[in-house]
């Protein structure tokens, strides 16, 4: 779905997907459009950053030294943040071009020092070490193949150190809605998560809400057939009912909320790579 005349394709391979999104649009202003909602207006992506950040601003204060893996890192927008805190952070991405644009974002803000970023697929992760923090910010949600999803959640909790966490920023509502759903993307329901987080041994710490204001999720359906200068329009209207509410009441609304902030920490006898 674009409003810019770039459709989900109709055969979704991840790693020629995100290299082709990273090659329109990573080097364009603040890179959203490659990482947030694909081909949407400027205003709309930094709502969607804002909320973001604001809902995960809790579980992202980090002290010096700190070792963090940034999964589906994009253009390095969580790794240059933490990295300037202080944390030592890896990104990883499937796209080359993501990474290449991260690296020199990370050079550019004066934090590249502390960020190594390297090209790699989340459901056959290899990166080595353990890390304190794990991220990942709606990246679990284009892993459409259950086996892969489930082989990507083991090799995160596989890399978690025994006190440390995983905190995940996914399109979770409390009950199934697919209206938004495309060959590239899945709304899974809290519920689905809950099971899967269970059978990779991992415990549910907390959860909270990003984005309960019900305005985008209820229009993104019917854009692609509208004309588009209605479509940017009534764009315009939602990004602006909604960013009020998200920022005031996202974190607390969570039953309500599209996206779930989900906090992992690894129980014993967690399953190592792979799920094996």
């Amino acid at each position: 779905m674009s409003v810019r005349g770039i459709p989900a394709p109709p055969l979704y391979v991840p790693d020629a997907y995100w290299e082709d999104r990273a090659r329109r649009f990573a080097s364009e202003g603040a890179g959203l459009a490659a990482v947030c909602a694909y081909g949407m207006p400027e205003l709309y992506n930094r709502a969607i950053d804002l909320e973001q950040r604001l809902a995960l601003e809790p579980w992202l204060r980090v002290s010096a030294g700190m070792r963090v893996l940034d999964i589906g890192c994009g253009v390095g927008r969580w790794s240059r943040l933490l990295a300037s805190r202080g944390a030592l952070v890896t990104g990883v991405d499937i796209s080359p071009t993501m990474i290449a644009e991260a690296r020199r974002r990370a050079a550019s803000q004066g934090v590249g020092a502390r960020c190594h970023f390297e090209t790699g697929d989340v459901a056959a992760l290899e990166v080595k070490g353990e890390f304190d923090l794990v991220l990942g910010v709606t990246v679990l949600q284009h892993v459409l193949d259950p086996a892969a999803l489930r082989s990507a959640l083991s090799r995160l909790a596989a890399r978690v150190t025994p006190g440390g966490r995983i905190v995940l920023l996914e399109a979770a509502p409390l009950k199934l809605m697919n209206r938004c759903d495309s060959t590239v993307f899945t709304a899974r329901p809290r519920a689905f998560y809950a099971d899967l987080f269970d059978t990779c041994h991992l415990e549910l710490a907390a959860s909270t809400g990003v984005d309960p204001a019900p305005f985008r999720a209820k229009l993104l359906p019917h854009l692609r057939s509208m004309p588009r200068p209605l479509s940017l329009a009534l764009i315009a209207v939602a990004t602006a009912l909604s960013l009020p509410v998200n920022a005031l009441l996202g974190r607390r609304f969570a039953d309500s909320s599209w996206h779930t902030v989900f906090v992992l920490r690894p129980r014993k006898g967690r399953l190592s790579e792979g799920g094996k």
